[in-house]
């Protein structure tokens, strides 16, 4: 087994020993937040870790990898990646009873800026979270009208039509790019801002201001609303979905496994991005929810439960949303169907009724081989279900185009609408608890903000300064905006960021320490699979993560997908490159996490030697003493 351990001078000197940290819990008492119970916590953490991704993202891989086949890899990595790191959160949390600033800062003064790319990350993920939920709720306020306004699309100005850009495509799309984003042509073209949309954004940032005004004592109290409605509106989904005509083509679709895609590369790939992406890991919020608990609180079963329902949640979500989606798909097999039999029977004369869809196929032949020269003048559809069943929709396209569509083709659509949108953003909000945690407490670590200034001023700058910068995904480009931040923000730094957090509990703080610690905290050391996955398993398949999506990255032209109605193969999306100075915006976005690690590190280093340090401490600063509460005193 390693056993390596980088040396670390003056961590006991920078960390409460087990002995005093029965005497803190006890002082923090009342000078520091706290869990109402337990259910309260697990909520909490359910909510931040299950959120938009796993009821549009993770259906869509299923879809694209083999279906049932996807499950596989995906559950082996949620075993060896996900659920180590979890733990390992979790527990390192609760031992050091701060933030993420503050908890590797303690471990070694270099490792503070593992914490602040970790703030920046939720910060930078939350910027256009939000806005994802103004959208949702914008689509909420619509659902109260019957018929639903995406249901058909507007006459033109002389009323003697619809108008060209809905006619030419969708009444869904329609609504979506034009009424809701009233979208550009390009990333550069800025255009003004969306009113409607902006007073959603105002309703989304307010809403969450409220919630998280006081951190966990007022976010505590929410999750019971968010954390479980998406659980009751998905069960509601899926007995309604079950009923519609064609929900099992989906169903069977999603679960068939395609074995070959084991064998591809990418799909383990894809599997262990979404098994770290789905737990929320490396954004410095689970961190926070931790070191609110009780010192003798069972973390170890806290991270097994989190897991499981996180698990279990994707794979319901998928069962779900491709009901939904095959019953959408035999709705339009139906519709093709029809209008290939109206052409048959319009091309021939013959009377309605006559041809149906199981005697279309025998009827075609028959007037193809008898009149050949009228059949040939005919134009056919291709109706194929699998076809329809496997047009591969993620994220917004997903949310505000196929389930929507989905939606209006139901009886008392504005019901399943509203439901819908109430569970998008219940799953959008209890997501954005964690990330507000991952800003606020490190900005408290840091000290940056005066320590008599109240939280509620603190959270209420920091959502007043993040709404403002939110203007840009406003714009007629907001859209472009945000899924530029959504493909860059929250990828590789990630990964780095918790490769940095396995690697500094394990050989800086050390893995025989944080044994003794866990052994301390819930009564016995973690057992022959915990060591095996911080030690070896988990860092491993992390870095090799990383190097593969690194590798791919660097390789890709950055193009994005945009909505022009003069495309030639309008109504599809036309594939164009990024303008030069978007690179820039990438290196920002993705880069700044990832270098603050290694360049907060040389900084102490050239501080260090800068002030002739007697002593030879490498980089770790001077001598620091703990207070009673585990404040760091240099």
């Amino acid at each position: 087994m390693v056993r390596l351990v980088l040396p670390n001078p003056g961590l006991e000197d920078r960390i409460p020993s087990l002995d005093q940290l029965e005497n803190i819990e006890k002082e923090e008492a009342s000078s520091r937040p706290k869990w109402d119970n337990k259910a309260q916590y697990m909520l909490t953490c359910v909510g931040f870790c299950v959120g938009l991704g796993n009821v549009w993202r993770f259906p869509y891989l299923c879809q694209s990898h083999g279906g049932g086949a996807f499950m596989i890899p995906f559950l082996i990595l949620l075993v060896v990646e996900g659920i180590p790191l979890l733990h390992l959160e979790f527990a390192i949390g609760q031992r050091l009873r701060k933030g993420s600033v503050g908890v590797w800062s303690s471990i070694h003064p270099a490792l503070k800026g593992v914490g602040i790319a970790s703030m920046f990350v939720s910060f930078m993920v939350g910027l256009y979270y939000n806005t994802i939920i103004a959208w949702v709720m914008w689509y909420f306020f619509n659902s109260f009208e019957d018929p639903l306004p995406w249901s058909e699309c507007p006459l033109n100005a002389n009323r003697t039509g619809y108008v060209d850009e809905c006619a030419r495509s969708s009444s869904v799309d329609y609504f979506w790019y034009r009424e809701t984003l009233n979208i550009s042509t390009s990333i550069s073209d800025s255009g003004s801002i969306q009113w409607w949309i902006l007073l959603c954004l105002t309703c989304a940032w307010s809403v969450l201001y409220v919630c998280t005004i006081r951190g966990i004592e007022t976010t505590g109290k929410a999750v019971y609303i968010t954390s479980t409605l998406p659980y009751i509106v998905l069960t509601i989904f899926l007995i309604r979905g079950l009923t519609l005509k064609g929900a099992t083509n989906g169903i069977v679709f999603l679960f068939t496994p395609n074995v070959t895609e084991l064998a591809n590369p990418v799909t383990w790939l894809d599997a262990g991005a979404q098994v770290f992406y789905s737990f929320s890991l490396a954004f410095g919020g689970l961190i926070s929810f931790s070191s609110y608990n009780s010192v003798h609180n069972n973390c170890e079963m806290d991270s097994l439960i989190v897991s499981i329902i996180n698990g279990f949640t994707s794979v319901y979500a998928a069962t779900v949303v491709y009901s939904i989606i095959g019953f959408r798909a035999t709705e339009r097999f139906d519709d093709c169907f029809s209008m290939n039999i109206l052409t048959l029977i319009n091309g021939f004369d013959l009377p309605e009724g006559n041809v149906t869809q199981e005697n279309f196929a025998e009827v075609q032949r028959w007037y193809n081989n008898t009149y050949p020269e009228a059949f040939a003048k005919l134009s056919f559809q291709t109706c194929d279900i699998n076809t329809f069943l496997s047009e591969g929709v993620e994220g917004t396209g997903l949310a505000f185009i196929v389930f929507t569509e989905a939606i209006t083709r139901m009886p008392v659509s504005p019901l399943w609408s509203v439901l819908f949108f109430i569970m998008l953003f219940c799953l959008g909000l209890s997501s954005m608890f964690g990330n507000m945690e991952g800003v606020v407490v490190p900005l408290q670590d840091l000290k940056i903000i005066p320590k008599k200034w109240p939280k509620e001023l603190l959270t209420g700058l920091i959502c007043l300064g993040t709404y403002l910068i939110a203007f840009i995904f406003t714009l007629n480009s907001g859209q472009y905006w945000l899924s530029l931040l959504d493909s860059y923000a929250g990828s590789i730094p990630l990964l780095i960021i918790a490769f940095c957090e396995m690697f500094a509990v394990v050989y800086v703080y050390g893995i025989d320490r944080f044994n003794r610690d866990i052994e301390f905290m819930i009564g016995h050391k973690p057992n022959i699979f915990w060591q095996v996955m911080w030690r070896v398993v988990s860092p491993l398949l992390m870095l090799v993560i990383f190097l593969f999506f690194f590798v791919v990255k660097v390789k890709e032209e950055l193009i994005y997908s945009i909505w022009d109605p003069s495309y030639e193969e309008f109504p599809k999306s036309q594939k164009v490159p990024y303008p030069g100075w978007v690179y820039a915006v990438v290196v920002i976005v993705a880069g700044v996490p990832c270098l603050v690690i290694p360049g907060f590190a040389i900084y102490k280093l050239i501080r260090n030697r800068c002030q002739g340090s007697g002593d030879h401490q490498g980089l770790v600063s001077g001598p620091s003493t703990t207070s009673i509460n585990g404040d760091l005193k240099y």
